[in-house]
């Protein structure tokens, strides 16, 4: 028998093709059989479409339905035809059914381990990522990576637009050992060497810019063996991009624009730009974050002068130890006359909210056992206005309107949730306990549910700049690069203390998520030098891992700069769901495995022969 070519494909079916012959291909998505006519659900890439086997009309065809079950692949040739009964309204081809002629299974299928409808969502992920290839067949997920494939194109075409040659770097890579750590691949050939995985391109691109291509930019594969978070994966893609001749405005120019028609294509959101642009000083200082969620306010507020007058430890011995003390206030009544709505804004307002006392020990027990703080402080008042906190009779009768100069919208209804420590990281432990709060009391904005009349208030991008140049490595007892340390000083860096220097560096932020970072490189070998021993990279160092960067910098080496964004999770952003893993067509686990490949996976001695390796690992 001659197998069955297919004609058109399911969710394409339309009036067109009313009364003509066509050859579907697919997927049994559900069979119905009502005794004598036989419905099948046919399912492909592009939707489902309803078939009927008629008895009278095709007996032979009929009796070879009757076989059918889920998941089978089969191909059938018929007619299309009005649908006979109760119109689908849920599916493209609903008008529509194929009366078909002509059966050919391809393939039987076993009862599968999970379903495909909307039940598998109770299916667990590590069931589902075992058998990825039967995930991939939802629609979600098949939705998931069009949407993938449409952002990836649209990225192309609007630097090809933009006179950008897309080039591609080499995977096998050498190995430099500032930031993540690297995935090494030994080399056969060369006992005893490795190439490294690239965690970026970024020392390729920069040297494509010496060599004069100008614009750059790639869809780039990249490796970093580092701790993995819920939606971090050990090897991921990025749109990286680089110019020549330009400055910060220029990257980000060209970047609004990328952005400005992703966003109009996908959710139909005439963006404005430019974005805003904040230093990373104003952000850390209000939101404990450099990639702060803008959808809401709470923001931070600096309580420490308070404080220092107040004989309270052992808050006092962190404060004369140089920390400071910041707090979030949680409103907890509707804007009265007395503070009228144009001094709030609305994310800020969550009208009578009252803390029971176990809400309060959960937030205490959040921050001393999962974000690392010392302790929670908080205070709110009583109705008959006496202070109730842990520490009320430590704090003075006028408590209240002390803090109503720093806080003027502060209510006796509001709740202060507090914290003392270094300034880094007391804030940092505020900005994430304020994200806490911000869900928790629904505060935050949904961009997934957005609709015609809050959609455009859903996105909050806004540019963060001017950040710090280096950053104190408590681990390493030394300076390292914040970004990177290829990255560009700001003017006068020279005389400033290392700490205060600042960065002609660069993120892209949106609802608290950094989609990009990037920055202006530095292309004169005396900074680049003087920068690596700011961060204790001896010359023997510099020019064991970068010998061939600092040698193009002496043939003539352009100004340049750039960006590179995380397309995972921009994608994952687009398609509304929480989880990087589903945006990804094979992801691995939290710890780093393929549960359908099951890689990691031990190889055989001969291979460790080659390449002249030994395991010390003992086999379990």
């Amino acid at each position: 028998m001659k197998n069955l070519k297919r004609s058109t494909f399911c969710g394409q079916i339309n009036q067109t093709y009313l009364d003509k012959e066509v050859v579907l291909a697919g997927w049994v998505n559900r069979r119905r059989d009502l005794g004598g006519l036989i419905f099948v659900d046919l399912r492909d890439r592009s939707g489902l479409m309803q078939l009927i086997f008629d008895p009278e009309m095709f007996p032979e065809v009929t009796k070879q339905a009757h076989d059918l079950r889920s998941e089978y692949v089969i191909a059938v040739k018929g007619t299309v035809i009005k649908r006979q009964g109760a119109i689908n309204t849920k599916i493209s081809t609903g008008e529509f059914e194929l009366k078909v002629s002509e059966l050919q299974i391809f393939n039987e299928s076993q009862t599968l381990p999970f379903q495909l409808d909307s039940a598998s969502s109770q299916a667990s992920e590590e069931l589902r990522l075992k058998y990825r290839y039967l995930d991939l067949r939802r629609p979600a997920m098949q939705n998931y990576l069009k949407m993938r494939h449409d952002i990836v194109y649209a990225m192309r075409d609007y630097l090809n637009r933009n006179d950008f040659y897309e080039i591609e770097t080499p995977i096998l890579s050498k190995s430099t050992p500032e930031g993540a750590r690297d995935f090494l691949v030994p080399c056969r050939i060369q006992p005893g060497t490795f190439y490294a995985l690239p965690q970026s391109p970024q020392l390729y691109k920069q040297l494509l810019i010496v060599g004069g291509l100008e614009r750059y930019f790639q869809i780039a594969r990249c490796f970093r063996d580092e701790a993995l978070r819920a939606n971090r994966q050990p090897e991921f893609t990025q749109l990286d991009i680089e110019m020549s001749f330009v400055d910060e405005q220029d990257i980000q120019d060209i970047c609004e624009g990328l952005f400005k028609e992703l966003w109009k294509k996908f959710f139909d959101i005439d963006l404005q730009i430019p974005f805003p642009r904040y230093t990373y000083d104003e952000v850390f200082s209000k939101y404990g974050s450099d990639k702060p969620d803008t959808r809401f306010g709470l923001e931070i507020n600096d309580l420490t002068e308070i404080f220092k007058s107040l004989e309270i430890n052992p808050i006092k011995a962190v404060l004369n130890d140089g920390g400071q003390i910041g707090c979030l206030c949680v409103k907890g009544e509707s804007p009265s006359s007395e503070h009228p709505t144009s001094e709030r804004s609305s994310s800020d307002r969550f009208a009578g909210k009252k803390f029971s006392r176990s809400e309060l020990d959960s937030y205490v027990e959040l921050v001393t056992k999962e974000l690392g703080g010392k302790a929670l402080l908080w205070i709110r008042w009583k109705e008959s206005g006496a202070v109730d906190s842990p520490l009320a009779k430590q704090l003075p009768e006028n408590f209240f309107e002390l803090v109503q100069k720093h806080i003027p919208t502060l209510t006796k209804a509001d709740t202060l949730f507090l914290v003392a420590g270094q300034f880094e990281s007391a804030w940092t432990i505020l900005g994430q306990l304020r994200l806490v709060l911000g869900k928790n009391l629904n505060l935050i904005n949904n961009a997934t549910s957005c609709n015609a009349t809050n959609c455009k208030d859903a996105f909050k991008l806004f540019w963060v700049v001017d950040f710090p140049m280096f950053e104190w490595s408590e681990e390493d007892n030394r300076w390292m690069a914040k970004h990177h340390p290829f990255t560009s000083p700001q003017q006068g860096w020279e005389n400033m203390e290392i700490g205060k220097i600042k960065a002609r560096a660069y993120d892209l932020v949106c609802n608290g998520e950094e989609l990009g970072g990037g920055s202006i490189r530095i292309h004169d070998p005396k900074i680049q030098n003087k920068v690596f021993e700011m961060i204790g990279i001896t010359p023997e160092q510099a020019k064991e891992r970068f010998g061939f960067l600092l040698e193009a910098q002496t043939f003539g080496y352009p100004p340049d700069g750039g960006i590179a964004f995380g397309i995972d999770r921009l994608v994952m952003m687009f398609a509304g769901t929480d989880s990087i893993r589903d945006v990804i067509a094979f992801p691995k686990t939290q710890k780093g495995s393929c549960l359908m490949m099951e890689t990691p996976s031990s190889v055989d001695q001969k291979q460790l022969d080659e390449l002249h390796l030994k395991s010390t690992v003992k086999e379990k």
